[in-house]
């Protein structure tokens, strides 16, 4: 990876005595002096040393000169300057998107984190049967946890869902037809179209029926065409008014009738019930697998509030003929990944405490009067130069969950007596600890839903100029 550019820029001051190029420091010089220290630590030796070349090349071309271009300070400052949040860094996620694919998705517990630290930094049974003694499968203790709670045969897990649909796709249709309605050819984050994303996996799409409505008898048509019967969940879109789909139980007997393999993407993917939280609901993987769906992918970073991975669950026979695809190796979660998911799936064990132990489920289910004690207590953090009020909001579950469903939230409006809405946004950006927030209405609105930890936000709160 590149280091960042230096963009620093040069101002010639009119002190009396100005360095020359002859009184520039050698870099190795600058990489001993103190003031470097704590940046190299930082950030490393190899990208400090060409930042300082950057800076020391940039003042030979332009033979324009800061008053500091001879001093190990001034070039600390404009190291640290470059620098600044070119790592990854903590964020506050008070942007009214709960699991914000930019912003990492689904937080998890620290004490979930600190429970796998050891299976993280020393060696583990990833692929190895103790009992045994000899290689093992690394999907295993994963499949057997995902076996007793949802109920399937089997279960295999790749790096993402996008990735478990493909799989599923290149295995079960490689050279083959795949029909899908005209109303789920879905594009997720990033640009990523599904039609695309078929293509890639080695299959031929037929679009069937409309944008708006899809009927039973055009999968009818072309079923005697078709290698598998596919149906996505729109989870990052609602259509609303005359419209019409077809129900994964119809869809799944439609393909046993014809002896053909189903598949159900649901993209963001839950385990329980999300209504006896309180919450808007969703389709589980084990409604849609008792609705006679052969195969059904899922997330493991959205609401059901664990690690980036894709879930594919439900068929024996066609599980395993996935885990023979030569893709499921590419396409493989690593040990972190299956640590966590294997801990998040644990606490589903128990579904009475996960609004307590999964950090995402806490968060959706915080009542208003809990955030309306958060946003007292943060107002009082603002210098006196800001001005407030408290809104009511809606905020949005985000990541492709639930799209035409928000949650009751409260926001902090914010503006300032000579800065626009941008210069705040920018400003809270570039805290220590930045605040991402969203610009509506020229302020600067902070969704208090996911503000935590609190004290530690109004501290940087109150870091903000005056």
């Amino acid at each position: 990876m590149q280091p960042p550019r230096c963009g620093f820029l040069f101002e010639q001051t009119p002190e009396l005595t100005m360095p020359e190029l002859r009184d520039l420091p050698a870099i190795e010089t600058l990489l001993h002096a103190d003031e470097l220290q704590a940046s190299i630590a930082g950030h490393g030796l190899q990208t400090v040393k060409a930042i300082l070349r950057d800076l020391q090349t940039q003042m030979r071309t332009t033979k324009v000169l800061p008053d500091w271009a001879d001093q190990p300070s001034g070039y600390a400052q404009a190291v640290a300057e470059t620098l600044s949040h070119s790592d990854y860094t903590p964020v506050f996620n008070l942007s009214g998107t709960i699991i914000h694919t930019n912003l990492g998705r689904a937080v998890l517990s620290e004490q979930l984190w600190r429970g796998i630290e050891p299976l993280i930094t020393r060696p583990m049974n990833l692929e190895y049967d103790l009992s045994a003694g000899k290689r093992g499968k690394r999907d295993t203790v994963v499949e057997a946890r995902l076996c007793r709670i949802i109920g399937c045969e089997a279960a295999t897990v790749v790096n993402n869902c996008a990735a478990a649909l493909m799989l599923v796709l290149n295995t079960l249709a490689l050279n083959k037809k795949v029909p899908v309605s005209r109303g789920e050819l879905v594009e997720i984050g990033g640009s990523f179209r599904l039609p695309e994303l078929m293509s890639r996996a080695g299959c031929e799409l037929m679009e069937v029926g409309t944008t708006n409505r899809t009927r039973l008898s055009d999968f009818a048509y072309v079923v005697d065409e078709a290698a598998m019967l596919l149906k996505v969940h729109p989870s990052n879109y609602h259509i609303e008014g005359f419209t019409e789909s077809v129900a994964a139980n119809e869809l799944s007997q439609l393909a046993q009738e014809h002896n053909l393999p189903s598949c159900v993407d649901l993209g963001s993917g839950t385990l329980v019930d999300l209504t006896r939280f309180g919450l808007p609901a969703e389709p589980t993987p084990q409604q849609v697998l008792a609705e006679g769906a052969d195969l059904v992918t899922f997330s493991g970073d959205k609401l059901l509030g664990g690690v980036q991975a894709g879930i594919i669950v439900g068929n024996k026979e066609l599980i395993e003929r996935i885990r023979k695809n030569p893709m499921k190796r590419a396409l493989r979660a690593d040990k972190i990944t299956l640590a966590v998911l294997e801990a998040t799936l644990k606490l589903y064990e128990d579904p009475d405490t996960l609004s307590e132990n999964i950090p995402i489920l806490k968060i959706m289910t915080r009542s208003v009067t809990e955030l309306e004690a958060t946003a007292q207590r943060l107002k009082s953090a603002l210098p006196a130069s800001y001005t407030y009020s408290i809104e009511t909001t809606q905020a949005q579950i985000g990541s492709g969950a639930l799209p035409d469903k928000t949650i009751p939230s409260l926001a902090l409006k914010l503006s300032h007596t000579s800065l626009t809405a941008k210069d705040i946004g920018e400003q809270l950006r570039a805290l220590p600890i930045p605040v991402v927030g969203r610009i509506k209405d020229d302020s600067v609105w902070l969704d208090l839903r996911c503000a935590e930890p609190v004290d530690e936000l109004i501290q940087q709160l109150s870091l903000l100029p005056a």
